[in-house]
């Protein structure tokens, strides 16, 4: 402990004291407990109710620590706040879970406000209804399961921080379960929607004003990546840069037929085909770092973004190891800018969303008819699943992998795309032809009529 200072007066050698602060007009006591001096405001400025108060908080601490409870209390907030401080030290060095991002939002947007007054270890299961009512009313709307699955791992976050620091014990933490609704999975587009999403795109970025051309241009690119890959809307794409970007060539040998006329015969023979693969190292990802594999659609996405913005070539870009951000537009530059040699400035948009529900709203494509639901950009990740797994027959390991998803969650969203798979294998045309069949029936089953 500190050496005492003018105005701290001695109330139990070596275990009770009373002081005073800087910038403080309110007493402060020190106290051991456990050979440990902790401190807490006695929240008065008068000095006799001070050590009264000093000694009622010695004495309580002993109480507690008899009947095995911790005997040191603090609120909510600073437990909550001392979380958030390991949390973002371990993600900065490197060594937090991803989670842990979402978990401190969690902590300062519905837990500090709802819990913080409180004591964290006199959160009960009351409080806990509090917290379910006062969270639907910010959220205007009843959170998911798996919503309150990230909510839940937040708050036992600051109850782990509590116990490691003495202020509360395992026996007081409150078991919370999330008992949500189920996520639903997001209408995706059908085959017909999705060409149509894709072609009305180069009118509508032509009919656009000056200023929101560049903007436009960019969303398209985007959905286009989004739908040639799966991945995530948001930062999973948004934060890639050029340097995680390889273009690779993979070769593939056709075997073709030829017939030869004069000789009225054919002549078997081998073509050489390569085609590029874009390969994008996704270091933003929900759980953990992965390769997202791209086709040309991405490739010419990506052509048309460094074109615009650099007057390169995709190829040299990636050379050149650039660590821009891929999906950046140019700002608008007057006339009068220009005339003073100022050179536009690459910048990054801030979210496609509205931008997105404009363009689907503006073709008839943002209501899915038959779910009534509106489609959101996460609505091009599970359009990309449904046809992977309807039309290409890709294996659900190596979508999983592509998608940066678990095998779990592929049957839990997408099992309906093996019963439309099953529809087309049991239409039993063959099954159908045999029982229609225009023959004899045997005399065994011949009606003979009512016996009288």
């Amino acid at each position: 402990m500190k050496a005492k200072n003018a105005s701290t007066h001695t109330l139990i050698a070596n275990q009770l004291n009373v002081y005073k602060r800087e910038r403080t007009n309110n007493w402060q006591c020190a106290y051991k407990i456990d050979s440990k001096w902790e401190r807490q405001s006695c929240n008065t400025r008068d000095l006799k109710e001070a050590k009264e108060r000093a000694h009622e908080i010695l004495l309580e601490a002993k109480v507690r620590k008899k009947n095995h409870l911790a005997p040191i209390r603090r609120y909510f907030k600073s437990v909550a706040e001392a979380a958030i401080k390991r949390m973002q030290f371990e993600l900065d060095n490197g060594k937090g879970l991803k989670q842990y991002a979402d978990y401190i939002k969690i902590i300062n947007k519905y837990l500090i406000p709802i819990l913080g007054r409180y004591h964290v270890d006199s959160i009960d299961y009351k409080k806990i209804e509090l917290l379910e009512e006062r969270r639907a009313k910010l959220m205007n709307k009843v959170p998911t399961r798996s919503t309150l699955l990230n909510h839940n791992a937040a708050l036992n976050r600051v109850f782990e921080e509590a116990i490691y620091r003495g202020y509360m014990t395992e026996s007081q933490r409150i078991k919370v379960k999330a008992v949500g609704e189920e996520s639903k999975r997001r209408p995706e587009f059908s085959v017909d929607e999705l060409r149509a999403l894709k072609r009305n795109f180069n009118a509508w970025v032509e009919n656009a004003r000056s200023d929101s051309r560049e903007l436009r241009m960019l969303l398209r690119d985007y959905v286009t990546v989004l739908l040639d890959t799966g991945a995530r809307a948001g930062k999973e794409i948004l934060n890639l840069r050029w340097v995680d970007v390889e273009l690779t060539y993979q070769p593939e040998i056709k075997k073709r037929t030829t017939p030869i006329v004069e000789e009225g015969g054919e002549e078997d023979w081998e073509e050489l085909n390569t085609h590029p693969t874009l390969h994008l190292h996704i270091a933003e990802a929900k759980t953990k770092s992965r390769i997202a594999n791209a086709t040309r659609d991405s490739i010419a996405a990506f052509k048309s973004i460094a074109e615009r913005n650099y007057g390169k070539t995709l190829k040299e870009l990636i050379e050149s190891r650039n660590t821009d951000y891929i999906f950046t537009y140019k700002e608008i530059v007057t006339k009068r800018q220009a005339n003073s040699n100022r050179k536009p400035k690459l910048k990054r948009p801030t979210s496609f969303s509205k931008l997105f529900d404009t363009y689907l709203k503006e073709h008839s494509l943002l209501i899915d008819p038959i779910t009534n639901q509106k489609r959101v950009l996460y609505s091009l990740r599970h359009s990309y699943a449904t046809m992977q797994i309807l039309y290409d027959n890709v294996n659900p390991n190596v979508l999983a992998r592509q998608m940066g998803t678990s095998l779990q969650m592929i049957d839990k969203f997408y099992s309906h795309v093996d019963s439309i798979k099953a529809a087309k294998q049991l239409r039993g045309e063959k099954v159908r032809a045999l029982l229609n069949a225009d023959v004899a029936i045997n005399k065994e089953y011949k009606y003979k009529g009512n016996k009288k």
